[in-house]
Formats: C-alpha cells, sequence, structure tokens
C-alpha cells in the first residue's frame, strides 16, 4: 500500500481523520543530504565507526541507517539516554566526536570527547558544543578531523625537535665539551 512504501522510506506518517474515519495520511520526512552516503564510507573507511543517536521512530531510524551505511543505530531516545550512551561509549575508552544540532542533543554535546554543533542548529546547542560547524554541512567534519591530525603531527614534531635540541644544548651548556 501506499502507506507502508512511505514508511518504509523512513516517513513519519500522521493520520488525517473525519469522524473517527481515517481519510488520509501525510508523510513527512527528512531528505538525506547529498553526499551523506559517501562521508558516512569515508568515515568507515578511516577506522572511525559511525552511530546514530536520534529520538525517531525505530523505522525510520532503520531505513535511514540502511540508507546510510549505518549498523549501530539506536532510537526512540531522550536526550538523557543520548548522554548515557555516550558515556557508555566513553566508560570503553572510546573517544567519542558526537555531532547534534538541537536542545536534545546539548547534553550529549557536553558530555562528549568533541561536541560538534550545526551552525545553523539551536543556540544550547550551539552553546554546548566545542566545534561549531558554520556551513552547517556536517561533511565539514573531514577538514575538522584532517586539520586537528594535521596539528597532532606537528605537535609531535615540535615535541622531537626540542628534546632533540636540549639533549645537545645542555651538556654544550654545562661545558661538557
Amino acid at each position: 500500500t501506499l502507506f507502508d512504501e512511505f514508511s518504509q522510506k523512513g516517513n513519519s506518517i500522521s493520520f488525517l481523520l473525519e469522524k473517527d474515519r481515517a481519510i488520509g495520511f501525510i508523510a513527512q520526512g527528512d531528505q538525506i543530504k547529498a553526499g551523506a552516503k559517501d562521508f558516512i564510507q569515508e568515515l568507515q573507511d578511516a577506522s572511525i565507526r559511525p552511530v546514530m543517536l536520534t529520538g525517531d521512530n525505530q523505522q525510520v531510524a532503520k531505513s535511514v541507517g540502511e540508507q546510510l551505511g549505518i549498523s549501530d543505530i539506536h532510537a526512540e531516545l531522550k536526550p538523557e539516554d543520548k548522554a548515557k550512551i555516550i558515556k557508555k561509549y566513553k566508560d570503553n575508552g572510546e573517544t567519542v566526536l558526537m555531532v547534534g544540532d538541537g536542545v536534545n542533543d546539548a547534553p550529549s554535546l557536553a558530555s562528549a570527547t568533541v561536541g560538534v554543533a550545526i551552525g545553523a542548529g539551536t543556540d544550547v546547542a550551539i552553546d554546548s558544543a566545542d566545534v561549531i560547524l558554520v556551513n552547517s554541512d556536517p561533511s565539514d567534519i573531514r577538514h575538522f578531523l584532517s586539520l586537528a591530525k594535521n596539528t597532532q603531527r606537528k605537535m609531535v614534531q615540535n615535541l622531537w625537535w626540542g628534546a632533540g635540541y636540549n639533549i645537545i644544548a645542555i651538556p654544550l651548556a654545562a661545558g661538557i665539551l
């Protein structure tokens, strides 16, 4: 039926009733952004495991997860449930980067190792995050991750150069030669 087709695509269904009789329905759903599936695949190729935490119903979450290639899906969550799941990952020694845009995401953004707010999101989400994606494009995370990786590499280089310099300079300053 048409209802099954729309609901299996991940739409939320609202029924139009007249005298307790369904005379129609409205299917509402978010469009998956172009490039989202490729971005998820890039994360997986980089050994980063995407996890979906959503307040949407299980069927919608499963449909979106299947379209994007995300297998670790948690649906029908309240804000405190999302925060508990993030805490569980962190307690297992995992680094958690949480991306969110709404009031419901604020506790999770604050408790994640790194909270990333979508720039077009709510003020509460933006205030709770460590990083804000000004262009509201989640795929900008790849640039953020690249910058973080390059910064870490440069820090390690500087530590080695500093240590090498001190290993040579301190004995010279002490008059060893």
